[in-house]
């Protein structure tokens, strides 16, 4: 394993020093394994593991390519860790949400576009007043979505993307359970959609942060 770890560090300094780039293609294995002092097994491992991670692109009967690098390419591996979650770590889950969507809600106040605002009220305004659970959870998800990808900060969007399926189950169990959660759900949508309209960065982010704290406090109170 450690040999393994030396040949995934040896690639990595290539691609962090810009001896390879975001499209290069490795050179043929035994010059590579030759270059970095590595024996070809270890070689192979550490390209095994560093295509696991989106990393390199390894291309059958053509060859092994740095893949473009892109922060939601490379988040993909959150996604597959956050799938391993415990039902007792989706308060900490939340937690993280609080603190990431309010800021990019925030962040959104001054670049959403006002079609996209508009695509999301009517999205709001197709589900009438009283959706199903499942509905509701449907639309929130593309309604946060919508809102993050309009901050432009596509590292933050991919971050939150990764981390939204652990707390869906928690959305549509408080849905079903809690008397007045669709009611509630809709009025803090329609009033972030108020603030990113009124380009008030606070209020979204006030708002944000209500929305997902009320999930986090009624999860907590049926711990």
């Amino acid at each position: 394993m450690a040999v393994t770890d030396e040949a995934i560090e040896k690639i990595k300094g290539m691609i962090v020093s810009g001896a390879l780039r975001p499209g290069d293609r490795l050179p043929k294995e035994s010059e590579l394994a030759a270059d970095l002092g590595l024996s070809r097994n270890s070689l192979r491992e550490a390209v095994r593991a560093l295509s696991l991670i989106r990393i390199l692109d390894v291309r059958q009967g053509d060859g092994t390519y740095v893949t473009s690098l892109d922060p939601q390419l490379l988040l993909e591996a959150l996604s597959f860790v956050v799938d391993f979650h415990r039902d007792d770590t989706v308060l900490e889950f939340l937690a993280v949400r609080r603190i990431l969507e309010p800021a990019a809600t925030a962040m959104a106040a001054a670049s959403i576009s006002e079609q996209r605002l508009d695509a999301l009220t009517t999205q709001l305004d197709a589900l009438g007043s009283a959706p199903s659970v499942e509905e509701l959870v449907a639309c929130d998800l593309e309604f946060h979505r919508g809102i993050v990808q309009s901050s432009g900060n596509s590292v933050l969007c991919s971050l939150l993307d990764g981390l939204s399926g652990p707390t869906t189950r928690a959305r549509i169990w408080r849905g079903l359970t809690q008397e007045d959660a669709v009611s509630r759900t809709l009025h803090e949508h329609r009033a972030i959609l108020s603030a990113l309209r009124d380009r008030d960065a606070e209020a979204a982010r006030s708002w944000a942060t209500v929305h997902i704290a009320s999930v986090e406090q009624w999860l907590r109170s049926t711990l």
